[in-house]
């Protein structure tokens, strides 16, 4: 059972690793391994033992692949029609969560009971935003300065505009759409400003809601209490889930100690107070001869302790993350109140099989792998002993286990590791365990407001030896993403140090690992280069790497105060890519959506040379500066961009081709005609990025002495009607023009006639908000070829642009002399 368990499991698995969802038609197949066991019946021995298992295994692998079918299948029929995008759309329905407070407005979810305009089609949940007039996505006049108080079970008539799941694609990177499909959030939008909009009911009293207004009340109660106080966030974070207060840098410093996990309802705090309460009923239950003989001290304490992991998980938003802990210890309780001799490993191959029957998509979570990970790893690591360690000692193989065993799948993951976390996890999980989350939840319930403060100045206690222990700068082990093929054996090796003590060769284990922590970056020959058009959104970031060499174009948006595309795309990904260091950066000019990121960027990795069109003391020079200082690396150089400047790296020349240095004293010229223009040219092909250019500084590159023509373009200003005139587009020629928009913007980039212009020209059109990234290689074995990486890495929960674009596929453009002909291989 417990190989058909786990079997199940990678049925789902390999479901959610598919482009194109199967028809369920195709389940008729479970009646193959039916077959094979009757017919095994027919024979006796070996043979017929043989074959009986692999019929099972064959039913267990196909029941995991169409229960993820089906559940996928039904979930994606819930969807909103294109149609209906962006159209205002009037409907009835509850706030279905505690919402969260930020600074452009409010967000929470929304299930919907009624669609009141005729006609249109909507899904049952939608996650809903209302936006002051400042960030507004069409402000009125008269539209309120503050929202509303949207409140956790308010019915409410509301007018909206919604769009359905689409994220940011890029390798490495987060996957919205996938997040979105397990949350069952099939469209997303905000509240447009109407006179219809009305509250229609202060409350209303289903469990679900009822336990999102207790949330709220509990928020609100420790906003009174502890008002102003640094980490209120991280207390509300461990109480109710609401991770919304925990400021960015807290949280950068949580992941350099590897104490991340705990700063939110983790499996380790719903454990330990399910063992309190387990402990508590068992200490006070066999004490009464009566209780004991009506129901065993043992089953009452696991009935107890499923229950109080039960109210805390009601408490922290059941979350899917809490949800697969809660199913974990309720198979562990069914285990105790059942009698039975598990081993502990295959108690986690049954809750593995529960949390997977009841949400298919968690193998897609890091959180899934690395809980259950955890568990195995210290089952291993302790099990199977000939006698019980001290309880010191049985500690110190806790942290050294957990931190050995997760080294693979945080590597494959995340790219990075935290070196200190066994030290700051000694002192964080009892402090945090035993003592802030106890004092936090009972200051939530009893009304002592000297409680909180008490849980305040615990976690006080624990940042500030936390961000002590990060001050040395080495806290974290960083590097490229390994290949795939490593992880096995890495884990293989982890196995093997984790070995019992006299074990002969454990030190072997290191061996395994080191392909995982010593991969070979790839990196282009001599005079080649490779380039990727990263997915920021509304916004532009081009990377461009050749043999020795990396340089950044731009460094796109800004999402929030906290968030920006520098710390939550870039960075990321260049660790991925094995990049520590940028030789170059440019910043075209300053606008948000190619300036937005910089600042951390520099603050994340040493960047030697920035060019940019900023005047001299502009915040993000200064930040440069600081940055290089902290860091130690070679003294910052800023040069200002000026036509004829060039330089060459691994037989790879870069020009500067605008903006002359009299436009700098034009005062009339707007930033966008200011922006740098920067010609690549590599052996294989030549790439054009022209920042948001408009006919202005079209017509004087056309008036130039530079010859346009180029392979490759990034439509400068992503596509607008004011670029891309129709001289500039035949000079340039281009074999493939890149767009870098957002999905549905409100500029509407980009334009038809600009898209229309370039296909009447031959060239093949890519755009970021269908294409996701896009990566080109200029190289001697393909000339000049483009990957888009949402077809690259295409899910079936992905939106399919395919129809949209069909005449412009994932191609391979070979260069022929005239560099006129584009062949699709």
């Amino acid at each position: 059972m417990t190989l058909l368990a786990l079997i199940f499991v990678f049925g789902a698995w390999v479901l959610q690793q598919l482009p194109i969802l199967p028809s369920l038609y195709w389940a008729f197949l479970l009646i193959v391994p039916v077959i094979l066991v009757i017919s095994c019946r027919r024979f006796s021995g070996q043979f017929s033992r043989v074959c009986h298992r692999q019929g099972l295994a064959l039913a267990a692998f196909l029941l995991g692949f169409f229960w993820a079918a089906a559940f996928a299948t039904h979930r994606l029929a819930d969807a909103l029609p294109t149609e209906w995008e962006r159209q205002d759309i009037q409907i009835v329905g509850v706030v279905a969560s505690l919402p969260q407070v930020h600074e452009s407005g409010q967000r929470f979810e929304f299930d919907v009971e009624r669609v009141i305009t005729a006609g249109a089609v909507v899904p049952r949940h939608l996650a809903l935003s209302f936006y002051t007039r400042e960030f507004a996505q069409s402000p009125e006049p008269g539209e309120d300065a503050l929202p509303p108080p949207y409140k956790a079970g308010q019915r409410w008539q509301l007018t909206v505009r919604v769009k359905r799941p689409h994220g940011i694609i890029n390798p490495h990177g987060f996957d919205f759409e996938a997040w979105s499909l397990e949350r069952n959030i099939r469209a997303s939008g905000y509240v447009k400003k109407h006179p219809g909009n009305r509250l229609l009911t202060a409350a209303v009293y289903r469990p679900g809601y009822m336990v999102e207004m207790l949330r709220e009340r509990i928020r609100e109660r420790m906003d009174l209490v502890l008002q102003n106080k640094p980490y209120k966030g991280v207390l509300q974070a461990l109480a109710i889930g609401d991770e919304s207060g925990i400021t960015q840098d807290d949280w950068q410093t949580f992941l350099e100690t590897g104490t991340n996990h705990l700063m939110s309802i983790s499996g380790l705090h719903i454990t330990m107070l399910a063992g309190l309460g387990f402990t508590l009923v068992h200490f006070m239950w066999r004490r009464s001869a009566r209780l004991t003989l009506a129901l065993p001290a043992r089953k009452a304490a696991a009935l107890a302790g499923a229950l109080v992991a039960l109210a805390y998980a009601l408490i922290a938003g059941f979350s899917i993350p809490t949800q697969r802990t809660l199913y974990m210890l309720g198979v562990f309780a069914f285990a105790l109140w059942s009698d039975r001799q598990l081993s502990i490993f295959r108690v986690l191959a049954y809750a593995l099989f529960v949390v997977v029957l009841l949400d298919p998509w968690a193998v897609l979570a890091a959180g899934f792998w690395l809980s259950f990970g955890a568990v195995a790893v210290i089952a291993y690591a302790l099990g199977g002993r000939l006698q019980r360690p001290h309880w010191f000692s049985a500690a110190v193989t806790t942290q050294w286990a957990v931190t050995i065993g997760l080294l693979p799948l945080l590597l494959v993951m995340f790219q990075q590791a935290s070196i200190i976390s066994p030290v700051a996890n000694a002192l964080a999980i009892p402090l945090i365990s035993l003592v802030v989350v106890p004092l936090t939840l009972l200051g939530c319930v009893v009304p002592v407001d000297s409680l909180l403060v008490l849980a305040h100045q615990a976690m006080n206690l624990c940042m500030r030896v936390l961000t002590w222990l990060t001050s040395s700068g080495l806290s974290v082990w960083q590097q490229q993403a390994p290949p795939l093929w490593t992880l096995p054996l890495a884990l293989a090796g982890v196995l093997w140090l984790l070995l019992p003590r006299g074990f002969p060769l454990r030190a072997l284990g290191v061996v395994a690992l080191l392909p995982m922590l010593m991969p070979q970056a790839i990196r282009p020959s001599p005079g080649a280069m490779q380039v990727t058009v990263l997915d920021v959104g509304q916004g532009l970031a081009v990377l461009v790497t050749t043999e020795t060499h990396a340089m950044l174009y731009d460094s796109g948006p800004v999402y929030s105060s906290s968030n920006d595309s520098g710390n939550r795309i870039i960075v990321p990904y260049l660790r991925a890519a094995g990049i520590r260091h940028l030789d170059g950066m440019l910043i075209s000019h300053d606008d948000n959506d190619h300036s937005g990121g910089a600042a951390s960027i520099f603050r994340a990795i040493p960047v030697a040379q920035l060019y940019s069109s900023l005047p001299d003391g502009h915040p993000l020079i200064l930040a440069h500066m600081e940055a290089n200082t902290r860091q130690r690396a070679n003294p910052p150089v800023h040069q200002r961009c000026r036509a004829g400047q060039s330089w060459q790296w691994d037989e790879v020349r870069f020009e500067m081709m605008h903006p002359a240095a009299a436009d700098y004293e034009m005062a009339r010229k707007g930033d966008n005609d200011r922006s740098c223009v920067l010609r690549v040219t590599s052996r294989y092909g030549r790439l054009l990025i022209a920042g948001d250019i408009e006919r202005d500084a079209e017509n004087a590159l056309l008036a130039s002495e530079y010859a346009l023509k180029s392979d490759v373009l990034i439509a400068h200003h992503h596509g607008s009607k004011t670029s891309s005139g129709p001289g500039f587009v035949e000079a340039v020629n281009p074999a493939a023009v890149i767009f870098t928009s957002g999905y549905l913007n409100k500029f509407r980039h980009p334009h038809p006639k600009v898209v229309e212009r370039f296909e009447a020209a031959g060239s093949r059109v890519y755009r970021s908000d269908q294409h996701g990234a896009i990566l080109i290689d200029f190289g001697p074995e393909s000339g000049v070829r483009l990957t888009p990486w949402r077809e690259q890495n295409r899910r079936y929960w992905h939106q399919d642009f395919r129809r949209v674009s069909a005449s412009h596929p994932v191609a391979s453009l070979l260069k022929t002399a005239s560099h006129a002909k584009v062949a699709t291989l």
